[in-house]
């Protein structure tokens, strides 16, 4: 399979891309080599293999769903400046955006 210019100019315009002047011949060029690489995905034979899901089949494990603060307010106040207004104690400050 291969892509027009009128194609490509028309899937540029629903991606809403700006093209320059001879820029959508290149993107031919691009979105062509793309569609030869699925097609070779396409011919490889996978009949008979098994689909992988993870490692070995193994689930991630699942921890306890609790609601805390991280126990990192000092890591992620370090860039913060010890006073001024981006900083109110243990909280970035922030300037209200709705009255």
């Amino acid at each position: 399979m291969s892509l027009d210019l009128k194609t490509v100019r028309r899937v540029a315009s629903l991606a809403r891309l700006r093209l320059e002047e001879g820029e959508d011949q290149r993107l031919q060029t691009e979105l062509n080599g793309i569609l030869g690489w699925i097609e070779q995905l396409q011919a490889v034979d996978t009949e008979g293999v098994e689909p992988l899901s993870g490692a070995g089949g193994t689930a991630m494990p699942m921890r306890d769903d609790v609601v805390n603060d991280g126990g990192r307010a000092g890591a992620v106040l370090a860039n913060a400046p010890d006073r001024g207004p981006d900083r109110a104690g243990e909280f970035f400050a922030v300037p209200k955006v709705v009255e």
